[in-house]
């Protein structure tokens, strides 16, 4: 078996076809305010792929240098800023530990990572729409919204509307607040069985089949069972140490799909996967794009 390699750069130019022709219909531009703190490392290069990536999409880019002192200030200009419709925040900024506290402080209409507590609680809550009549929907955190996406394209199978992974056994070994426990919850709301794993053990989440919302329960589940058991295998360790996730691990015809700036996966799980996705970041860019869209949306429609 030879397993299908899923471009995330080509999947995403599609998405961004349909962004531009949105974006060229607006009335007034479409603008991100970024703030990095740093001059270098993974923050200060995937600001530089956001500044490209909202250029060839029509989206004015604002990358503003700042520091732990003059951030919380330099949030509260942006959101009280008219013309500024979506908020980046390129991490570490602040302190150790401030990351989760500067979230916070973005105005969730002006979100686009979809991270703050507000989407946080419509995301673990299951609420989809924040209306009755179900025509604005809640935005979700864009790295699992793309890992989702790319899952699509690597093959993963949808069987319904109410329950659309029912049967679907997956492993994400990252439980970060960011994109390992998020999309562990997304993926189990939408019907799967979900063992995540990290340096603390497992947790599986039960899917959200005959009740609105996933549950989580502890588990002595290890990486091997896992693995075995797992139609999809998803890994973000940020790590080189990490012990990699080799052919023989995996069941026969899983999607592998590897969000970490390191590699997880041994070469030869290609040669025992379906599918394998090596990276997912022009996805991640590109649904923050699509999410301060929406956001701008939702806006414009409340004034």
């Amino acid at each position: 078996m030879s397993a299908l390699v899923v471009d995330p750069t080509a999947v995403a130019q599609a998405y961004r076809e349909r962004l531009r022709a949105d974006v060229a219909d607006l009335d007034e531009p479409l603008r991100i305010v970024g703030f990095l703190g740093q001059d270098d490392g993974p923050a200060a290069t995937y600001a530089r792929y956001a500044a490209k990536g909202c250029e060839s999409v029509g989206i004015e880019f604002d990358l503003r240098r700042t520091d732990a002192a003059g951030v919380e200030a330099a949030i509260g200009d942006a959101n009280a800023d008219p013309d500024v419709h979506g908020i980046f925040l390129y991490y570490p900024i602040g302190a150790p530990g401030a990351d989760r506290w500067l979230r916070e402080l973005v105005d969730p209409r002006k979100d686009v990572e979809g991270m703050h507590a507000f989407w946080s609680r419509c995301l673990y809550e299951n609420r989809r729409w924040l209306d009755a009549s179900r025509m604005v929907r809640a935005i979700l955190p864009c790295t699992p919204l793309a890992i989702l996406k790319l899952l699509g394209e690597a093959g993963l199978r949808r069987t319904g509307a109410a329950a659309p992974l029912e049967g679907v056994t997956a492993c994400v070994i990252n439980r970060s607040d960011i994109v390992g426990r998020p999309l562990s919850a997304m993926l189990a709301n939408d019907g799967a069985e979900v063992i995540s794993l990290d340096l603390d053990g497992a947790q599986v989440f039960e899917p959200a089949i005959g009740r609105h919302a996933h549950s989580v329960r502890d588990s002595d589940v290890d990486r091997a069972a896992a693995l075995a058991l797992s139609d999809v295998v998803i890994t973000g360790v940020p790590s080189p140490d990490f012990e990699l996730v080799r052919a023989e691990e995996i069941k026969d015809g899983a999607i592998c799909v590897n969000f970490s700036q390191f590699r997880n996966f041994a070469p030869d799980v290609p040669e025992r996967a379906a599918s394998f996705v090596p990276r997912v970041g022009p996805m991640t860019v590109t649904m923050a794009m699509r999410n301060a869209l929406r956001l701008y949306r939702t806006v414009q429609s409340h004034r």
